[in-house]
């Protein structure tokens, strides 16, 4: 079962970029964006980082910290903020906590083989940790702003 609207993200660790582990604790006071992506380097997954990257400014304005979640391995994850050069931390959930926790992993169709993968998905908490707003299966263009709008509108 996976978290839903109103309720808080449970206690859990995962090794994250900067030599950090995410913790919900980690937002304590600010809201929180966690944008689950399939992987590190290809097209939409670039694509959508760099929107969030170009876009801090005003996410940071909205005291809202973004970070992002997909299976990666750290090294995967460090080479993809460099690339990038994304201002924020990704979280290395090659055990898949909280892609459970958040039910995110689907059966998905790559090149006419049924695949296990992350479906891209976004979730937005509010300052006392409380999940606010959630986006699933979405499309890339156009979802950054939307989500920034959510945060400010919170």
């Amino acid at each position: 079962m996976s978290i839903v609207i109103g309720q808080p993200i449970p206690p859990c660790e995962v090794p994250a970029t900067s030599q950090l582990t995410f913790s919900p604790l980690a937002a304590k006071g600010k809201k929180l964006v966690l944008y689950f992506y399939p992987k590190d380097m290809t097209p939409g997954c670039t694509a959508e980082s760099g929107e969030f990257r170009d876009r801090i400014e005003a996410f940071t304005k909205a005291n809202t910290l973004v970070i992002g979640v997909s299976r990666d391995t750290l090294k995967s994850h460090d080479n993809f903020r460099q690339k990038l050069e994304l201002p924020f931390e990704l979280v290395a959930d090659t055990e898949e906590v909280l892609c459970q926790l958040f039910g995110v992993m689907k059966m998905k169709n790559m090149y006419g083989k049924q695949v296990r993968g992350v479906e891209r998905s976004t979730f937005l908490f509010d300052a006392n940790g409380k999940l606010a707003k959630e986006w699933r299966g979405i499309k890339v263009t156009g979802h950054v702003d939307e989500v920034l709008k959510a945060a400010q509108a919170l």
